[in-house]
């Protein structure tokens, strides 16, 4: 990567998981496999409701220690977490630490970096060392860059130090929504989102071999089934960018319904049989009304949409 750039996300949280009960109490609980976390690789995961809809979503990597987990996850939504995982530990030997206001967590990506539908030479979930804290690609798509987890004090003077050039939050939504990418706070609905719909598959976030969790069994069953008839895709926008929420209508018909979006950017749920296309390599050629704008969704390469069991 080049011309690195790097946007703090104070948006956030650090949620620190130790205990000898630790390793066997994640993996009853979260959509990855735990035991593919190490010192030297993290992954994307999620929590989902018994029902298999989607309440929170974190990037799992080990403590410096070696002995515990750490959970980057949404700031806000961090005492909500919390509170579900504890509702479930029982007498577990597990402690669950809010550990937010000693970190800093940035995003560095790079103004040249290659978007998804190209590639990279990065490896999704690497993770290493660097300085005081953690550096790993991320988990879900290498061209999203690198986050790194620093303790606070002298967090911004080790960046600057390396190079990086501060961006503003724009610039880093700018960056995700190039690559196709959502972000859970605003384009996954809590306790409704499919996550398979979500894309959570190709980005990662799903183990389809480690056994049971919460949720396994209708995420399964989506997966095998195919009967995915919805799929939150990119879209470029023509116009102001619609509000969140807003339908999406073509020949008087709701086809989808508008997520988030800057510039001439977005994201959208939008409803399969009415695309002329669902793959990456004949992309679609619909262009959809919203609200006075209008909206083409594309297919990243990194997505595979199969068709319709029985289709």
């Amino acid at each position: 990567m080049t011309n690195l750039q790097y946007t703090l996300l104070e948006n956030r949280g650090l949620l620190h998981i130790s205990g000898d009960d630790a390793s066997e109490f994640l993996q009853g609980m979260i959509s990855n496999d735990i035991e593919l976390v190490t010192p030297e690789k993290s992954v994307y995961a999620a929590l989902l409701t018994p029902q298999g809809k989607f309440l929170f979503d974190f990037f799992v990597l080990r403590d410096r220690a070696g002995t515990g987990y750490l959970l980057d996850c949404d700031r806000e939504r961090l005492p909500a977490l919390q509170k579900r995982l504890s509702m479930y530990k029982l007498r577990a030997d597990v402690t669950l630490d809010d550990a937010s206001e000693r970190i800093l967590i940035v995003s560095c990506f790079g103004a040249d970096t290659d978007s998804a539908e190209n590639g990279s030479d990065q490896v999704a979930g690497s993770t290493s060392s660097y300085g005081e804290g953690i550096l790993y690609v991320d988990p879900r798509l290498a061209e999203m860059g690198v986050r790194i987890i620093l303790p606070l004090e002298g967090a911004v003077e080790t960046l600057e130090a390396s190079g990086f050039v501060r961006a503003d939050t724009d610039a880093w939504d700018h960056h995700r929504l190039a690559n196709g990418v959502p972000d859970a706070g605003r384009d996954v609905l809590i306790e409704k989102s499919m996550p398979l719909e979500c894309n959570f598959g190709e980005l990662g976030a799903i183990s389809y071999t480690k056994g049971c969790y919460v949720g396994q069994e209708l995420t399964a069953r989506t997966h095998h089934r195919g009967t995915l008839r919805k799929r939150l895709l990119p879209v470029r926008i023509t116009g102001d960018v619609p509000a969140s929420g807003t339908p999406i209508m073509h020949n008087d018909r709701e086809v989808g319904i508008m997520r988030s979006g800057l510039g001439e950017n977005g994201m959208a749920l939008i409803r399969l049989e009415h695309l002329s296309s669902t793959d990456a390599a004949v992309q679609p050629v619909d262009v959809f009304d919203v609200d006075g704008a209008s909206v083409q969704p594309w297919i990243p390469r990194w997505v595979e949409i199969k068709p319709l069991a029985g289709e």
